[in-house]
C-alpha cells in the first residue's frame, strides 16, 4: 500500500514504459481491407474514407508490395463487379474481380496472405446478403452459392476464405464444399459475431452494396445482444471455423473478451469502416491527435484479444510503428 507501493515508479521514463508494456502492437497484426475494381490505372479515392481506394488489378498489386513492405500480413479482398444480377454471379465466377485480384496478387508476392471475403452484398441487384425468396433473404438457399463462392476463390489460389454473410449452417457447408473439392488446407476465417451495426456506412458506399429495400437486422446480430454473441461463435467453431471474428471492433471490446476467454481459436476483430471514418474527419478538423487515436485504438483492441485486427489503418499504422 502508499507510500511504500508507488505505481507511478514504472512509468517514469519512456524506456521504463517500454520495458513494462503488457501489450505490443506489430505490423504483422494488421490485414488490410481492399476494394478491387475492372479497368486499368485505376485508384480512386472514397469520399467518406479518405486515404482509401477502389483499385483496379495492377494498382492493387503496387498497393499489396507497399503493404508487404511495411510487415503488414496480408489483405482482405472485396469486390465491386461490374455487373449485378439476383444470385451475384460474379461473385462464384472464374473471371469474378476478386478472383482476378487473387491470381495477380499471388503471382507478384507468393508469400503475401490473401483472404477473401465471402458475401453476396457487393454482387447482388438487390445488395441482399443471399437469394431472395418472398421479399427476405432465404437463409438455406443462400448456402449454395456461398459454397459456390468459397470454392471458385480456392480455384483461384486464395489462401483463406472470410464469410461474412452470417447464414446459420454456412460454416459447415461451406468446410464440406471446400473439403470434396479438395481443399482441406483451406482455412475458413468466421465473421461470427457481425452485428447490424450503423458504423458500417462508408463501406456500403467504397463497395456499392446497400441493400434496395429493407435492411440486414433479420440476418445480422442485434448489438443488446452478448450471450447470443458466444453462441454464434460457438456454433461456428463446432462448424469447422478455424478463425473467428467479431465485427466492429472498438463497440465491442467486450465481445472480444469474452470470446477469448472462452475458446482457445485465434480471435479476429474488424476495425470497420465508421471506425476509421471518424477519425480521419476529427482529425481534418484538428479536433484529435491522429496518429495517437490510431495507435490507441488499435492497442485496445489487441489488449482486448484480438490476434489479428483487420483496419483500414494498417499501412498508416505499421509506418507508425516502424519508426519507433
Amino acid at each position: 500500500m502508499f507510500p511504500e507501493t508507488r505505481l507511478r515508479r514504472l512509468r517514469s521514463t519512456a524506456q521504463m514504459r517500454a520495458m513494462v508494456r503488457e501489450t505490443a502492437l506489430a505490423p504483422s497484426d494488421f490485414i488490410a481491407p481492399l476494394f478491387v475494381v475492372h479497368g486499368q490505372n485505376i485508384k480512386e479515392e472514397i469520399s467518406a474514407m479518405p486515404g482509401q481506394y477502389r483499385f483496379s488489378i495492377d494498382r492493387v498489386v503496387d498497393e499489396c508490395r507497399e503493404l508487404d513492405a511495411e510487415g503488414v500480413s496480408g489483405v482482405m479482398l472485396f469486390g465491386i463487379p461490374e455487373h449485378k444480377d439476383a444470385t451475384g454471379s460474379e461473385a462464384y465466377s472464374p473471371d469474378g474481380i476478386v478472383q482476378q485480384g487473387i491470381r495477380a496478387i499471388k503471382k507478384a508476392l507468393p508469400h503475401f496472405i490473401v483472404i477473401a471475403d465471402i458475401c453476396m452484398c457487393e454482387y447482388t441487384d438487390h445488395g441482399h446478403c443471399g437469394i431472395i425468396h418472398d421479399h427476405d433473404v432465404d437463409n438455406d438457399a443462400t448456402l449454395e452459392y456461398l459454397c459456390k463462392q468459397a470454392v471458385s476463390l480456392a480455384q483461384a489460389g486464395v489462401d483463406m476464405v472470410a464469410p461474412s454473410d452470417m447464414m446459420d449452417g454456412r460454416i459447415k457447408a461451406m468446410r464440406k464444399a471446400l473439403d470434396e473439392n479438395g481443399y482441406t488446407n483451406l482455412p475458413i476465417m468466421a465473421y461470427s459475431a457481425k452485428f447490424s451495426s450503423a458504423f458500417y456506412g462508408p463501406f456500403r458506399e467504397a463497395a456499392d452494396s446497400a441493400p434496395s429495400f429493407g435492411d440486414r437486422r433479420s440476418y445480422q446480430m442485434d448489438p443488446a445482444n452478448a450471450n447470443e454473441a458466444i453462441r454464434e461463435i460457438r456454433a461456428d467453431i463446432e462448424e469447422g471455423a478455424d478463425i473467428v471474428m467479431v465485427k466492429p471492433a472498438l463497440p465491442y471490446l467486450d465481445i472480444i473478451r469474452r470470446g477469448t476467454e472462452l475458446f482457445d481459436l485465434p480471435m479476429a476483430a474488424y476495425h470497420v469502416s465508421g471506425e476509421y471514418a471518424m477519425v480521419k474527419a476529427a482529425a481534418a478538423n484538428g479536433w484529435i491527435d491522429e496518429d495517437r487515436i490510431i495507435l490507441e485504438s488499435l492497442i485496445s483492441i489487441k489488449r482486448a484479444g484480438a490476434k489479428i485486427i483487420i483496419t483500414y489503418f494498417a499501412k498508416d499504422a505499421s509506418r507508425l510503428l516502424n519508426k519507433r
